[in-house]
Parts: structure tokens; C-alpha cells; sequence
């Protein structure tokens, strides 16, 4: 898969805001989308579940591409305006699910849109392409930024199921250094119970600040304790992300 350079966010996200905060029980990326539809639509006005309910029939209507931009996504640029900020990443999400979007979709979509829109992408890997790592440069993408938002989002569950663990134990600090809550970062009881190189990266982190006289994150003890635990037994047999461990 060609990978598109990234393009600069539009003026319509907040790249430098502050962490995002758990959801209320519409969080995209751990909702089934029949789900997420139906508490969605409990919590939007009547002329918003109108334009959802249309731009989900014409999703699913023309799915793929057709011409230079597919109708759905235009209503992703929509979604904000039409749902309400609170609500955009889910309905952006659900646009996506009824499209079929697969991972060069979503790739075009993430690389061309708005931070919020690759906000809704990244929601929707789980969803949409959650056996293959071909995502894996989107994920990679959103976590070389600054902008907390897109960084917690990229850490859902086809992030824990595909990041290898040299970028995923780096993910982990990223959001120490940049004060994403730990508890956006999905599986992460699993993969960091007994990751003694995890163990041995957050020790050095306490470390320096400590020596520097800053305060230590409560999220880095949690999982240091973690770290420093025996190691979990995979439920299913092996459960191994992609990549190499390094």
C-alpha cells in the first residue's frame, strides 16, 4: 500500500488540546457499530438523527468511490457541524462502518482530512480492517504528533492488537510525556503485565524527573506495577502483534 505524506491539520481541529477524556458510553472504537448507532441516535435532536439516518443510506448506498470524492465523504466534514462536536466521532465512524471503507479508504481519508476526521479513522480500525496490520501507518502517523486527542485515539484496540512492542512500549511513555491518561490505551493490563524492558523504560523516566525535581505521573506507578507482575496467560493461545520485539 502507497502511503500519502501527511498533510497539515485544518483550522477546524484543536491539535494542541488537552487529553481526551473517556467516553460516555458511545466510545467508537470499543461500541459494535449496531450499538453505537442506537445510543447515538438516544442522543441526538430530531434534525441531527434526520441528516445521520441520510448520510448512512447514502454511505451504504455508494459505497467506495465514485468520481474524485465519494458522497460519504463528504458528510464526514459534515458530521461536526450536523451532530455536534461531542458526537462527530461517532457518527464519523458510523458513516465509515456503513460504507465499507477498507484500509486505502481509510488511509485517503486520514492523510487528506482534518484532525478530527483522522480522529474518526482511527476509531474505526477496530471495526473496519481489525485482522491485518495494512493500518499500521495511520497508527504510526498519529503517534508522531503533538495533538493528545489524535494520540489517544491511535491507541484502541488494533493498536494493541498489531503494534509490535518496541512501538507500543514507546506509545506508552508518549502518553506519559504528553498527559494522555493511560486509560485510553487499550489491553494495556495485558501487554504490559510482565514487560520487563517496559519495566525497565519507565524506571529510567521516574528517574530523570525525579533527579530534575518533577513529579512522577500516577499512571506511570500503575504500570510499572504492572510491568513488574507476572505475565498474563493469552486467553486463546498466542495472541502475538505484529512486528518483531526489539
Amino acid at each position: 500500500m502507497t502511503r500519502p505524506h501527511a498533510t497539515p491539520a485544518t483550522p477546524e481541529a484543536d491539535t494542541t488540546g488537552g487529553p481526551a477524556a473517556p467516553g460516555d458510553g458511545t466510545t467508537p472504537a470499543l461500541t459494535p457499530p449496531a450499538e453505537l448507532r442506537r445510543r447515538l441516535a438516544d442522543r441526538l435532536g430530531g434534525a441531527a438523527r434526520a441528516w445521520l439516518d441520510q448520510a448512512l443510506d447514502e454511505a451504504a448506498a455508494h459505497p467506495g468511490t465514485h468520481g474524485p470524492i465519494s458522497v460519504w465523504e463528504l458528510r464526514l466534514s459534515e458530521a461536526g457541524r450536523r451532530c455536534g462536536p461531542a458526537h462527530a466521532d461517532a457518527a464519523r465512524v458510523l458513516i465509515l462502518h456503513a460504507a465499507h471503507a477498507d484500509a486505502d479508504a481509510l488511509t485517503r481519508v486520514y492523510f487528506q482530512g482534518t484532525a478530527d476526521e483522522r480522529r474518526a479513522v482511527l476509531h474505526a480500525l477496530p471495526h473496519l480492517v481489525p485482522d491485518g496490520p495494512d493500518a499500521l501507518p495511520l497508527v504510526e502517523d498519529a503517534l508522531r504528533t503533538n495533538d493528545t486527542r489524535l494520540v489517544a485515539a491511535a491507541l484502541g484496540p488494533y493498536a494493541a492488537r498489531h503494534l509490535d512492542a518496541h512501538a507500543w512500549r514507546h506509545a506508552v511513555l508518549k502518553c506519559l510525556f504528553t498527559g494522555v491518561g493511560l486509560d485510553h490505551v487499550a489491553d494495556l493490563d495485558r501487554r504490559a503485565r510482565g514487560d520487563g524492558e517496559l519495566a525497565r523504560m519507565l524506571g529510567d523516566y521516574a528517574a530523570e524527573r525525579t533527579a530534575a525535581g518533577r513529579t512522577v505521573p500516577e499512571d506511570l506507578h500503575r504500570v510499572l506495577a504492572l510491568a513488574g507482575s507476572a505475565p498474563a496467560t493469552p486467553p486463546h493461545g498466542t495472541d502475538t502483534p505484529h512486528g518483531k520485539e526489539s
